[in-house]
């Protein structure tokens, strides 16, 4: 028995009632990421993965848009990052204050979601990231060069929001493109 299945956007709008949705959560999510590819395990109950994959699109879209409510409406209370950079506060002000600073470094950054994968109480994600370095980053002030690279994060969702988040990010890619760190 096939336990999951890959679905397009308007594929999961249709597996998922989306259009008996109130019309203004509707009009929310049509704001949000939408994922290329969304893998999905068909034995969850059809509101629990709506609700986590609502929580992922808010997320995944506060990277482009540095919107703080976003990640307010995304992140649980006691959100827990658990792979912390070092420097970085734990909890919600650490995504909020790494956005700042990516967003100083890269105004124009935009995160798509290249596929997203639901199962369990789990979503992972895979971003891809691009833009272009005309801030400054580290004392270092952008000449307008591009910015392409990819992220992996897993999230464990609670009551419709992110509680934990495993993340991986090719921030040597990253670096070298803002001639941070040499090639």
């Amino acid at each position: 028995m096939n336990t999951q299945t890959v679905l397009s956007a308007t594929a999961l709008a249709l597996a998922l009632g989306t259009a008996a949705l109130p019309a203004v959560a509707a009009e929310v999510d049509a704001n949000l990421v939408q994922p290329h590819e969304l893998i999905v395990d068909k034995s969850l109950p059809a509101q629990q993965v709506q609700q986590q994959i609502h929580a992922a699109r808010l997320y995944d879209t506060f990277w482009s848009t540095g919107d703080e409510g976003q990640a307010h409406a995304a992140l649980a209370p006691d959100f827990t990052d658990r792979t912390l950079p070092a420097g970085r506060a734990q909890g919600l002000v650490g995504p909020l204050a790494a956005s700042k600073v990516f967003h100083a470094a890269v105004p124009d950054v935009h995160a798509d979601v290249e596929q997203m994968i639901v199962a369990g109480d789990r979503v992972i994600t895979h971003l891809h990231f691009s833009g272009h370095f005309t801030g400054t980053f580290n004392g270092v002030q952008g000449k307008g060069q591009k910015v392409d690279f990819i992220a992996t994060d897993i999230y464990r969702i609670r009551d419709g929001r992110i509680a934990d988040n495993w993340h991986l990010e090719d921030n040597l890619t990253f670096l070298q493109q803002l001639g941070v760190v040499s090639e």
